[in-house]
């Protein structure tokens, strides 16, 4: 044996695959002649229900009638109830007190940095008051420092001071209430 075969038969077992490709299986892969519901090309059978035989009557081991009738539980139908039964509720006879819906306010303080016009103006924009309402807001703050201007659950206030921040007023929440 030549020393270019020798060398040509080592290369060949060093770079061919000792494990033949085309017997390796992808597990993913269908087999042949089976679809992708797992049949092979057939029609899942349908599942065959017992028949009654369309009487109410018993049958006896031989398959004729026994001569007794026996009733269905509900209806004529087999097992489902054809008619649905009233049923009664129990009203509690506790007073239950429910909580209030709105237990954050919004506060809006007075600043010496916005003018008197600009508090009305983002008050209307904000909240949606009149003209007329959003003055009179306005001159709480002027005058007594402070106004509420909303309500809410505590998502709603929060989102409310995080509007009047925005628009460089200065907002705070607090919680509403006797427990507050």
């Amino acid at each position: 044996m030549s020393s270019s075969s020798m060398i040509r038969g080592f290369v060949k077992a060093m770079y061919e695959p000792t494990v033949d490709v085309a017997a390796r299986r992808d597990p993913w892969a269908i087999p042949p002649g089976a679809n992708r519901e797992g049949t092979s090309g057939r029609l899942p059978t349908a599942m065959v229900l017992p028949s009654y035989g369309g009487t109410d009557e018993p049958t006896n081991a031989s398959g004729e009638p026994s001569g007794r009738t026996v009733p269905r539980p509900f209806g004529h139908n087999g097992g489902v109830p054809t008619t649905l039964e009233p049923t009664q509720v129990q009203e509690p006879d506790i007073d239950e007190r429910v909580a209030p819906d709105h237990p954050w306010i919004v506060i809006v303080w007075n600043d010496p940095v916005n003018l008197m016009s600009y508090v009305t103006f983002v008050l209307q924009k904000l909240f949606g008051y009149s003209n007329e309402k959003a003055t009179e807001l306005m001159l709480d703050v002027h005058h007594k420092g402070k106004a509420v201007v909303a309500n809410g659950s505590r998502e709603q206030a929060e989102m409310h001071v995080f509007r009047l921040h925005e628009h460089g007023l200065w907002a705070t929440m607090e919680k509403d209430g006797p427990d507050a």
